[in-house]
């Protein structure tokens, strides 16, 4: 078994859509990136990877390669995927929190969910999604970004 750690986060900013977990949910302002700034996604990336020892979302998906700009964060997971496969690797779980002071995101988790199950080709139930607050403390209280952060286990096949 192996466990990764996947942590991301980015400024919010008027005029962009806000993507979290491959959902469109409607808000004032958007994450600002170089992909749609799906910061879970981004985070189970990062965990998915670490977890196989392959580095992070950055190296595999540079920023300055214009293949990545505005990319679907699903199309990168997906993508993730087929690497951790290539390791000889399945997902046992994975167990993610998204800190946002706004909007509220319990309404969406389900769909979030069902997303990311969809394309891991996994079950709904070997993922978990949870989202906080900061209580109003730090850069995510203050309304400036969203950060998310996720662990995995993984098996081999």
């Amino acid at each position: 078994m192996r466990i990764g750690i996947g942590y991301d986060v980015h400024q919010l900013q008027k005029g962009r859509k806000l993507i979290i977990g491959g959902v469109d949910i409607p808000h004032i302002t958007g994450l600002i990136g170089h992909s749609d700034a799906d910061v879970l996604v981004h985070s189970v990336c990062d965990a998915l990877l670490g977890a196989a020892a392959l580095g992070d979302i950055g190296r595999h998906f540079p920023d300055t390669d214009q293949r990545y700009k505005d990319i679907d964060s699903l199309i990168l997971l997906a993508m993730v995927k087929q690497k951790i496969i290539d390791c000889g690797y399945k997902i046992g779980n994975i167990d993610c929190t998204v800190i946002a002071e706004q909007p509220r995101l319990a309404a969406y988790i389900p769909q979030m969910g069902a997303n990311l199950a969809r394309v891991l080709e996994i079950e709904p139930k070997q993922i978990n999604i949870k989202a906080t607050t900061t209580e109003k403390l730090g850069f995510t209280g203050r309304e400036e970004g969203i950060a998310a952060q996720a662990a995995v286990l993984l098996i081999e096949s």
